[in-house]
């Protein structure tokens, strides 16, 4: 067999100032062919998985470029159809091929693209043909588009938020595709669209239970393949914005339609009932300085760079300084500008410093103080699981006793490692806050005392029912109080 792999991802927040060119992937990831690490990133684990499958079958795997930009706004067009075309020439010049394994996000948009993902899978096919295999590993939060499900064989979502799982899912894929190649299996997808958005944390109920039921299923019933939730994303201003349910089954398209539908319809009972619950900046900060053993993690979770936002937010922070609270790191806050002119400073300097809120309204104000720059660092990275994550030069300074820590390159914390690798150790204070919705659960929740999920400001748009949409459909909820009808409870 021969067989072609590439990665092509990010997630585009149509509402974020920040543009997305060549440079911001080359500052996350764009691996030429072969140049792809060993250790696997979100979208990428397809490609690093894929060398292990063909090296056991004595297959041959061609892998084409691997690009990844971190989440921003929309990207350019000429960046989107360079990184496009030079992977569809890479397949182009290994054809004939006998399967095409991708890792594709899901939810990007570009300029003059609503769906990229659409267009590119489309012309893969055209190059391969009707009856070559065509399979990707998506995240949930992503867009399933019908241009996206014609084009493909079946697609396997992560199942996990966090996304602890992106190396399992990807297992998952080419375990399937092996039987398909093998004629072991036929692979039949199954959609259906839930008219519905919202958030699906994992790490709590309902949507803990639900995960587990539909591994169950998958363990127990030989007929189905694998059971994917689109949650979708609600940042992204596109027509087919919204949660879906994927079944693929084993040539059992009746009851792959069956299955995707009573899930689907039981997850939309749960409507409104997975987000975690969220607290304002002043219930926060107060609940946090009230308990006596740290550390409390404060997760602002609406300036998350993970979404697409700068991460440059002050609000929780100036709330902090005005209170006096003590034991606090912050990590991080997005300030290129800053980071050099504490980089020129050098460690032990003491300067005048203004930090923050420069990206877009809603995120507070510029910090101004006098600052001790304690620590730098070129290129600093922090664990997400078994991969890392980069976020730039950083500096870490220290304002009125509050350790903050800038970086360069926007990333989400994931990790506690984001905070030990510039000094500090977040086991010992009492208040850490953090940029995420969720990634960081996973790892921040083995040494929190409390976990607090804090509503602070207003850099992304997290009210479906409210947001300014141009595009997104009407007719699902919240939008909509019960658009399935008398079908739906």
């Amino acid at each position: 067999m021969k067989l072609f792999t590439a990665v092509l991802a990010t997630e585009t927040n149509t509402f974020s100032p920040i543009c997305i060119d060549k440079r911001a992937f080359e500052a996350s990831l764009y691996a030429r062919p072969g140049e792809h690490p060993v250790t696997p990133t979100l979208c990428s684990a397809p490609l690093t998985v894929g060398r292990r499958v063909c090296a056991e079958k004595g297959w041959t795997l061609v892998e084409g470029s691997a690009a990844w930009a971190d989440p921003a706004g929309l990207i350019n067009r000429q960046t989107y159809e360079g990184l496009r075309d030079e992977i569809l020439d890479q397949l182009r010049a290994a054809m004939p091929v006998d399967g095409v394994i991708l890792g594709l996000h899901g939810a990007m948009v570009a300029d003059g693209y609503l769906d990229p993902e659409g267009d590119f899978l489309s012309r893969i096919r055209d190059i391969v043909g009707p009856d070559i295999l065509i399979c990707t590993e998506l995240d949930p939060h992503s867009h399933l588009t019908a241009k996206r499900v014609e084009a493909a064989d079946f697609f396997v979502a992560f199942k996990e938020f966090p996304h602890t799982d992106f190396v399992d899912r990807a297992e998952d894929l080419w375990r399937i595709a092996v039987d398909v190649l093998e004629g072991r299996v036929k692979p039949v997808m199954s959609v259906f669209d839930c008219r519905m958005i919202d958030v699906f944390p994992t790490s709590r109920e309902p949507m803990r239970s639900f995960v587990d039921k539909l591994q169950r299923i998958e363990a127990e019933d030989d007929d189905v393949l694998s059971l994917s939730v689109i949650h979708g994303f609600m940042a992204g201003d596109v027509p087919e914005m919204g949660t879906k349910l994927i079944a693929v089954t084993n040539g059992k398209a009746e009851k792959g339609a069956q299955l995707a539908r009573s899930l689907g319809l039981e997850l939309f009972a749960n409507r409104g009932r997975h987000m975690m619950p969220q607290l304002t900046v002043d219930e926060a900060v107060s609940r946090a300085m009230s308990v006596e053993t740290g550390p409390v993690v404060i997760a602002d979770m609406w300036d998350n760079p993970g979404g697409g936002t700068a991460g440059d937010a002050t609000v929780l922070l100036a709330e902090l300084l005005a209170r006096k609270a003590e034991g606090v790191a912050v990590g991080t806050i997005w300030d290129p500008v800053a980071v050099q002119i504490c980089m020129a400073a050098g460690e032990g300097a003491e300067i005048p410093l203004r930090f923050g809120a420069k990206s877009a309204p809603g995120t507070g104000n510029p910090i101004d103080g006098r600052v001790t720059v304690v620590k730098l660092v070129r290129n600093a990275e922090m664990r997400f699981g078994e991969s890392f994550a980069p976020f730039g030069d950083a500096a870490h300074i220290r304002l009125d006793g509050t350790d903050i820590i800038l970086n360069s390159v926007r990333a989400q914390s994931f990790d506690p490692s984001l905070f030990s690798v510039m000094g500090i150790d977040p086991t010992t204070k009492k208040i850490l806050v953090i940029k995420s919705t969720n990634h960081f659960h996973a790892s921040f929740s083995r040494i929190a005392s409390e976990i607090l999920y804090c509503s602070a400001g207003t850099p992304y748009p997290n009210s479906p029912a409210h947001n300014p949409y141009r595009l997104v459909r009407r007719d699902i909820w919240p939008m909509m109080e019960n658009p399935h009808g008398t079908e739906a409870a």
